[in-house]
């Protein structure tokens, strides 16, 4: 029973030593520390520079540090800024640091030999210094970067095709970044903001940051498919940047609607079948598949089609179907418009027909007979009265 007891003391104190450990080791640091991340630097002449500090206390009491910095060349401004202003002493809490920046004013006609500037934070108890190397360099080229994260689209003759370019400023300076597209005749083009709709034609891009904006590129719509290049180039003083853009335009079809060569009007009698031979075109760069006829008649009118529709249109060919129309029983004589459209995966054609109503012989032999009965009638009377 104890050896069970036993056990899970033991493990618990093999998961504790570790930690223990780790704290007994961060405790081994203790002092007051002046810290960079880029102890070594170079500057251009007649900038201004800053290199941020930080003034590091492990585990001692708190205590106020006076500032300096030693070995400012001549003609030199030495500036230390705690919060954004000019600072002369600092005061880190135990175990934690102060953020400091060290403001470097260089004169355009420094020499160019490298020196050494030491800052330092002198307490009663503690200090410490931490030399600085500033290297100065002439001003480098402008330089510039684009590249795009897709640079190849594939789309229908009717698509928007939009291109992300990112443009990056590897310069020591800020620039400002204009650019321009070249695409094929009728193309449109133009530039937009990452994530807006407002059109630019330049940026200004800070030193060492990049910037996406968008190419919006719409071929015409009559254009057949291919494989068309365009090509940006971004352009800042001195410095250009190229990237090479295409996009693959696929066919599409395109429909047309029309009556026997090219007629738009046809004739009915009310109550009667008529057939009507409708003509369907592809115009388009595509085969147009399961084409499907529809129309919309006049109130109790009756349209059916023969075929029902049209399997496969190749482009440049046309198919004929007949258009079954019965106009209604109560259609008096007259001109009616007729819509007869065409839709196949989205692509949709429609044109206007006007028929030409005229009433039945039927009805007009049956008209002449009763008119001829009552004639008849009248006359017999006038006869039979006329005598007396």
């Amino acid at each position: 029973m104890r050896a069970l007891d036993v056990a899970p003391f033991a493990f618990a104190v093999a998961l504790i030593m570790p930690v223990a450990h780790a704290a007994e080791t961060s405790r081994e640091i203790k002092g007051l520390y002046l810290m960079t991340d880029y102890p070594a630097v170079t500057v251009r002449p007649g900038t201004t520079s800053n290199i941020p500090l930080r003034l590091q206390d492990y585990g001692l009491s708190p205590e106020r540090y006076r500032l300096s910095v030693s070995g400012v060349p001549s003609g030199w401004t030495a500036t230390l800024l705690g919060g954004g202003q000019p600072v002369a002493a600092a005061m880190p809490a135990p175990d934690a640091n102060v953020s400091l920046q060290l403001r470097l004013d260089v004169p355009a006609n420094a020499d160019l030999s490298e020196q050494t500037l030491t800052v330092k934070a002198e307490g009663q108890a503690n200090q410490a210094a931490l030399p600085i190397n500033v290297a100065l360099a002439k001003e480098l080229p402008a330089k510039l970067t684009v590249t795009s994260k897709l640079p190849s689209l594939r789309g229908s003759p009717k698509s928007s095709f939009e291109y992300t370019l990112n443009i990056k400023n590897d310069s020591g300076r800020n620039l400002v970044a204009s650019f321009a597209a070249e695409a094929p005749t009728n193309f449109e083009t133009s530039f937009t903001e990452a994530y807006g709709s407002q059109e630019l034609s330049s940026i200004p891009i800070e030193a060492g940051r990049s910037k996406d904006i968008k190419l919006k590129v719409r071929p015409p719509s009559t254009i057949d498919a291919g494989h068309f290049p365009v090509a940006v180039t971004v352009n800042a003083e001195d410095a250009s940047a190229n990237v090479e853009l295409a996009l693959d335009v696929v066919g599409q079809p395109q429909l047309q609607v029309s009556g026997r060569d090219g007629l738009l009007s046809a004739r009915a009698v009310a109550a009667q079948q008529s057939s009507i031979p409708i003509v369907v075109t592809n115009t388009g760069t595509a085969p147009a598949d399961n084409i499907k006829l529809s129309a919309s008649a006049p109130t109790g009118w009756k349209v059916t089609f023969e075929p029902a529709g049209i399997d496969r249109l190749v482009p440049g060919k046309d198919a004929e179907v007949q258009a079954l129309v019965t106009p209604s029983d109560k259609s008096l004589a007259g001109d009616y418009m007729t819509s007869v459209s065409a839709t196949s995966r989205g692509e949709n054609a429609s044109s206007q027909f006007r028929i030409t109503v005229s009433t039945s012989t039927v009805w007009g032999i049956a008209g002449a007979g009763v008119i001829g009965v009552a004639l008849l009638l009248m006359l017999g009377a006038v006869a039979r009265f006329g005598r007396r």
